[in-house]
This record gives C-alpha cells, sequence and structure tokens, in this order.
C-alpha cells in the first residue's frame, strides 16, 4: 500500500505563511455602482458560489519560508449567506477562513475573515471587498483590510474555470507604507459534490445579511485582532459547524517513538478498496492534523456537517513524508457528524507500509 507523501512536508510551511497573511486587489477594478445600497445588489456576491468545493495547490512565498507544493482547503456553505473552511497542522497551528454578507457604511458587500492561531498566538483579520471583475467563469475579486484598506493588507481571489488564485499583501504590520506581495496559492477545484449537501440545504447561496459590522469597528485603529477580546465575529459564533474527537491507537507489536508524528487524515470517501489505495479520492481530503505519536486524541473544531473516513499514518522514520516502513491504519473507520453536534472516532495504527 503506498500513501501520498505530500499531506505532511507540505502543510507545515503552508500554514505559517497563510495565517500570516492579509490580502489583495489592482486599482483598475470596476467599483461599486452609485445605486442605492440593498441585499439584492450586494458587492461581490458572486464570490460566495465561486469558491465552494475542495481546492487544492501550491503556494509561492516570498517570505523565509519559501514555496511549497500543496495545500488543502475545503469550502462548503454554513448558512445561506456564509462559505467557510477550518485547516489545522497542529494543536498550535490552524486557521479558519469564511466569506460573508455584512452591512458596513450602510452598503451590503461580502468580508472576508481570515484568523486563527500561529504558534500558539491567535490572530484575526477581517477585509472587506472593494472591488470586483465578472465575466463568465472568469471573475475577480479584492478584500481590503476594513479599516485601513489595501496600503494595511488586501487579497485578490481569482477564478479562471475550474482554478483558483488567493494573493495576499500586507505592509507587514504597519512596518512599509504600502502593502507588498506575501503570498500565492494557486489551486485546482479536486472535488464538488462533498459540499452539495450544505448548498441544498441553505438554497446557498442567498442575499441576506450574515452580520451588520455598521458599528462593529468604532473605535478600532485597524480590523486586526491578536486576542479573543474584541473580535466581532469569533469562531464559536460560527453557526452550522459541530466538532469531532478523534481517537487512536497502536495495535499488538506496534510500539511507536514518543518524538515521531502521527498524521490524521479525514476524507469524504474512501481511500481503501480492498487492499489498494484508491488514488481517485485522495482529492476528497477534508481536514488534517499533524500530533505527537502519543497524543492519541484530537478533537477538529468548526467542521462541516456530513459523513466521512478516518485513517491514520505513523511516520516510523521521522522524514516527514509516508513511506516505506511506516505504520497506518489499514481500514476505512466511518463517522458521521450533525449539523452543531458533536461525533467520536476511532482508528487502530496496525499495518506497515511495504
Amino acid at each position: 500500500m503506498q500513501m501520498k507523501s505530500a499531506i505532511m512536508k507540505y502543510t507545515i510551511p503552508v500554514f505559517c505563511a497563510l495565517l500570516l497573511s492579509i490580502t489583495a486587489c489592482k486599482d483598475d477594478k470596476k467599483k461599486p455602482t452609485d445605486e442605492k445600497p440593498t441585499l439584492e445588489n450586494t458587492y461581490g456576491f458572486g464570490v460566495l458560489d465561486r469558491v465552494k468545493g475542495i481546492w487544492s495547490g501550491p503556494v509561492t512565498s516570498t517570505t523565509a519560508l519559501g514555496g511549497y507544493p500543496e495545500w488543502v482547503v475545503d469550502f462548503r456553505p454554513i448558512a445561506d449567506n456564509q462559505i467557510s473552511a477550518k485547516n489545522e497542522l497542529d494543536t498550535l497551528n490552524d486557521i479558519h477562513m469564511s466569506f460573508f454578507i455584512v452591512r458596513y457604511k450602510d452598503a451590503y458587500k461580502v468580508a472576508f475573515r481570515n484568523g486563527g492561531s500561529f504558534a500558539g498566538m491567535k490572530r484575526v483579520s477581517y477585509f472587506i471587498v472593494d472591488s470586483v471583475s465578472e465575466n463568465g467563469t472568469d471573475a475577480y475579486y479584492r478584500f481590503s483590510e476594513i479599516i485601513k484598506g489595501k496600503n494595511r493588507a488586501y487579497t485578490e481571489v481569482i477564478f479562471k474555470q475550474d482554478s483558483m488564485v488567493i494573493s495576499s499583501y500586507t505592509n507587514k504590520y504597519n512596518a512599509q507604507a504600502t502593502s507588498t506581495p506575501h503570498m500565492s496559492w494557486r489551486a485546482g477545484l479536486q472535488d464538488a459534490t462533498s459540499t452539495q449537501t450544505a448548498v441544498s440545504n441553505f438554497g446557498f447561496p442567498k442575499k441576506t445579511l450574515a452580520k451588520d459590522f455598521s458599528t462593529s469597528f468604532d473605535g478600532q485603529q485597524e480590523a486586526v485582532y491578536y486576542s479573543l477580546t474584541g473580535d466581532p465575529y469569533p469562531e464559536n459564533q460560527q453557526p452550522y459547524l459541530g466538532q469531532t474527537t478523534i481517537n487512536y491507537n497502536f495495535g499488538a507489536g506496534y510500539t511507536p517513538n514518543p518524538a515521531r508524528k502521527v498524521f490524521l487524515l479525514i476524507t469524504t470517501k474512501p481511500l481503501i478498496n480492498g487492499f489498494a489505495l484508491d488514488l481517485n479520492n485522495w482529492k476528497t481530503r477534508s481536514r488534517y492534523v499533524i500530533l505527537s505519536a502519543n497524543d492519541l486524541s484530537y478533537t477538529f473544531n468548526y467542521m462541516h456537517p456530513g459523513s466521512y473516513f478516518l485513517y491514520a499514518l505513523y511516520d516510523s522514520d521521522g522524514n516527514n513524508s509516508i513511506s516505506s516502513g511506516d505504520w497506518v491504519s489499514a481500514t476505512n473507520t466511518t463517522f458521521n457528524l450533525a449539523a452543531q453536534g458533536t461525533s467520536t472516532a476511532s482508528t487502530q495504527i496496525n499495518f506497515t507500509i511495504p
């Protein structure tokens, strides 16, 4: 049984880059019209429908971390007016992104929330769309920091058929006069089926109000928060999402080195078909996390409701990739998560990769 090596060594630096990012766009794009702002003419509404699905692709970066071959994100609706994705690297690093309709300065627009933990330190940033261009399957959206604007930070989201590019720009914590390139993620749409249940459930997307931000940032110097204090839309207020606790153990004869890592992988379709790996379903990876071998348990928070398959992999040689001699769970462990529910699943690491 062969397992791809990308999942561990590609995610670590990507999380570091994305958790620091804050986002982009060009001045020559179409501006909002002068018509009276209403929910019906919500500015940037098209991004909600375009971003849904499981996406995967390489990241390039101007930071010291450089570029990386792959990062996977599962965007699904969590309300009729909001779509989100939650990812984690380990117990100290995670990111939660969402796009949703807000009222701000007497206008209705799509906002972008980008937040999480970096090395255990919290950071949440808010952006609002200020430039849109849509032409068939191609589209461009710029989200600028909601108070200081694009000189502080901005993100460009670009679609071309089944591809998406998210590029972020920042003034490096106000150390520069304007924002400069930070990172870029070039992703391809891997799976559009996992999101369909939520799409049907909400009739997504609809032009309804998710949050009224009319006074949410009054008195703030910038829309960036480094603690939960003052956050106008914290994770624990996000609708629909649930949590799943995953437990794993080691079979007889498998004694782990506590210095090694275990990788928990959750997919929406089975990876094992008989005794073979089904590579066609590799594209349905939804959540994953890297743990110390003896952690034995992890809780995935703010998780999309649905049906899932669980796998655990032990990196026996410590090379941060899945290779011959590593240990894995050799069965399709299944579990279901209801809206705003909790679930538990367990698996055993009991097979050595030839």
